[in-house]
């Protein structure tokens, strides 16, 4: 890992457990064992290393979160999938995000104080919403949902319990918890087939 990358990786971390605006230049560097040279040279400043940080953690995210998507071939199917990686391999990954989901956790913190910021998180938030929706559409399509599902309604309440879930892990870690609430989920989901 270089140093660049590093930076990236460490700061990741302090973002997830301290928020934006509560990890000082001072943290980043000792986090990363680097000077304000080694940090300036690869950020004009701690927004641009933000944007790269967001980039990263969408990374994670994607390879956490749609693993073995591809291998399942009904739509509904896959909604379950991801909110199983969703709990098995995105939120207890307390190594990567020790302060639980990081894109929950800068979205409250930075909606008033840094609200083009913020910004760019709902963007990925509005994605995987429009993702989970596509899924339930073709799930009606397929049969395996009833014709009277408001699939929008159902992207906006899988959503809201992924983001409660989260909040809920975070604060509690407390596995059964999280197990609870997504399951929860999973079985709503199963109780709109025909």
């Amino acid at each position: 890992m270089d140093l660049k990358e590093k930076i990236i990786y460490e700061t990741l971390k302090l973002f997830s457990s301290k928020g934006f605006l509560g990890t000082s230049t001072h943290d980043i560097l000792e986090a990363a064992h680097t000077s304000k040279g080694g940090l300036y040279n690869h950020f004009r400043s701690k927004e641009d290393l933000f944007f790269a940080v967001l980039s990263e953690a969408r990374k994670i995210w994607r390879e956490k979160n749609l693993e073995g998507l591809d291998h399942i071939e009904n739509p509904v199917g896959k909604v379950k999938k991801l909110l199983e990686n969703y709990k098995d391999r995105y939120l207890k990954d307390t190594k990567t995000f020790p302060g639980g989901c990081i894109f929950v956790a800068l979205s409250v913190e930075l909606d008033d104080q840094r609200p083009h910021l913020s910004h760019e998180i709902n963007e990925g938030f509005i994605r995987l919403k429009v993702m989970v929706k596509e899924f339930l559409d073709q799930g009606k399509i397929s049969g395996e949902l009833r014709q009277d599902v408001d699939t929008t309604a159902v992207t906006e309440m899988v959503f809201a319990g992924m983001l409660g879930a989260s909040v809920n892990y975070g604060m509690q870690k407390s596995s059964a918890s999280l197990e609870k609430s997504i399951n929860s989920l999973i079985n709503y989901i199963d109780s709109l087939a025909p």
